[in-house]
């Protein structure tokens, strides 16, 4: 099992930046890459970004490309999500999540709790 810890969730104002932290523990060599989730009151869970171990380059939602960047430390097998500009719509709960080779971001193996961010105005 790979359990996932976030961090670094928040209030903002608009405008404002947060960074988020997953930071992944147990059998991590079979996980193949991590993102992040969000999921805002009333709304179905959507994929925020998430970037591969391979060293591929990471990808992104529509909603947050240019905003948002997800970074990760192999090593340690922690990913980052570096927020910008953010506003009111942005507000939700953000879950890390990873994967394994035989799955794709439709249904990740893993999932952490969530952290809360809220933005506002």
């Amino acid at each position: 099992q790979v359990q996932l810890q976030e961090s670094g969730g928040g209030l903002v104002q608009v405008g404002g930046s947060l960074r988020l932290s997953c930071a992944a523990s147990g059998r991590t060599t079979s996980v193949s890459a991590m993102g992040w989730f969000r999921q805002a009151p009333g709304k179905e869970r959507e994929f925020v970004g998430g970037m591969s171990w391979a060293g591929d380059s990471p990808y992104y939602a529509d909603s947050v490309k240019g905003r948002f960047t997800v970074s990760g430390d192999s090593a340690k097998k922690t990913v980052y999500l570096q927020m910008n500009a953010l506003t009111p719509e942005d507000t939700a709960v953000y879950v890390c999540a990873a994967k394994t080779h035989s799955s794709s971001w439709n249904r990740p193996e893993y999932w952490g709790q969530g952290t809360q961010v809220t933005v506002s105005s």
